[in-house]
């Protein structure tokens, strides 16, 4: 497993960098690891108690962080986010578009998908980015630079079944991706997807048994379980100087279980 203490980029200190849903899991690794790398980490998070533990948690390391309260169904929560950070900083750098509901879905056909569960995943994983990067984008094109990066999934390419609202989503992601890469480019601002793997953290996943993990597993090149740290090094780099001419890419980080 990577250590976030030998990812380096030197182009990310002082950068602002806004990582939805980084109260935990993933986020809370990518909100940590952007503060190692020098950054002022923004977690913008829907549940406050995490937010902070997490904002405490980078502090109590030496590093710089800011937890905002943050619905990203919620465009006016938004924008409060962004004027938190804009009144505090100055600046938007970097947006890590990460909140998303996943792990407390239920597997089930996509005929027995209840309607108001279905509109709630569009909201949160596919209208939340769009309303960030929204949000965020006068302060990148004022600044002529920009980086957002929306995290999508590798399960788009196995094409798993029973998650139809899950895979629409992060499907979407990828064409907004590139879509957006090409109205933002002339102002300095790239986009990117990546596709994490079978990405394991410290929260439960039932629908996951040890018997499936290890399957799991087996489909990788890399044949051990896949952790938030192995995402950092990517992501870092998505947001730094050295990216300055990648945009519009969906970029798998699934250990070699999918090829395109």
């Amino acid at each position: 497993m990577p250590d976030l203490d030998t990812i380096v980029f030197p182009s990310l200190q002082e950068r602002v960098v806004i990582v939805t849903g980084a109260g935990q899991g993933i986020g809370r690794v990518f909100a940590k690891a952007f503060a190692r790398a020098g950054a002022r980490a923004v977690i913008a998070e829907v549940n406050e108690k995490t937010a902070a533990a997490v904002a405490e948690e980078i502090m109590a390391a030496g590093d710089e962080a800011l937890a905002v309260s943050t619905d990203v169904a919620d465009d006016a929560s938004i924008k409060a986010m962004v004027e938190v950070v804009t009144a505090k900083y100055g600046r938007i750098d970097v947006l890590i578009n990460n909140a998303g509901i996943f792990s407390t879905l239920e597997m089930r056909p996509f005929d027995q998908i209840p309607l108001d569960e279905w509109e709630r995943v569009l909201r949160v994983n596919l209208t939340g980015p769009f309303l960030c990067a929204r949000a965020v984008l006068p302060a990148m094109r004022k600044a002529k630079w920009g980086r957002i990066i929306n995290v999508a999934s590798g399960a788009v390419r196995l094409g798993r079944p029973n998650y139809l609202h899950y895979i629409a989503t992060k499907s979407a992601l990828m064409g907004m991706s590139l879509s957006m890469a090409r109205e933002v480019g002339a102002d300095g601002i790239t986009v990117n997807a990546i596709l994490p793997g079978a990405t394991f953290t410290e929260i439960e996943r039932k629908t996951v048994t040890p018997a499936q993990k290890e399957r799991i597993i087996q489909m990788q090149c890399v044949p051990r379980a896949e952790v938030p740290e192995d995402l950092v090094g990517a992501v870092l780099f998505l947001a730094s100087e050295a990216s300055a001419f990648v945009t519009g890419q969906s970029i798998n980080l699934d250990g070699g279980v999918t090829w395109s």
